[in-house]
């Protein structure tokens, strides 16, 4: 008869490389940032923002437009920072049909993902591009 020995336990499913940590509706993995985020979004996405390096107050301009500037800016700085896969278009699509899903799913991944050395990234290599 053998034996095996567990040595770790396995906590969680593993993401993918070039995937999101959790999915746009798992809220429930952290309650915490969902009740903050329902009771008073604009303060959480001012949090999540200042997590990320930036002006604390970006999120603001977010009610300008049709076309939230901040979750996009925001949401394609976590894709380049970790490597996800996504496009711009996505990023508009979740920033205007799930607004705060959005922000609860970069929350999300800010803290499995740890924090990151490079500050905000959305437009790196992308100096000098003119959009027309």
């Amino acid at each position: 008869m053998s034996r095996q020995v567990v040595q770790a336990q396995p906590v969680g499913r593993a993401h993918e490389p070039g995937e999101w940590s959790t999915g746009l509706c798992e809220c429930y993995k952290d309650m915490g940032d969902c009740c903050f985020a329902l009771c008073c979004l604009p303060v959480f996405t001012c949090r999540v923002t200042r997590a990320l390096g930036v002006c604390p107050c970006l999120p603001l301009l977010d009610c300008l437009g049709c076309v939230p500037p901040a979750s996009l800016a925001m949401r394609a700085s976590v894709r380049e920072r970790y490597g996800i896969k996504g496009s711009v278009w996505s990023d508009c699509l979740l920033g205007c049909c799930c607004y705060p899903l959005s922000w609860l799913q970069i929350s999300r991944e800010l803290k499995r993902r740890g924090p990151s050395k490079h500050r905000y990234t959305a437009l790196r290599g992308h100096q000098g591009v003119h959009l027309v």
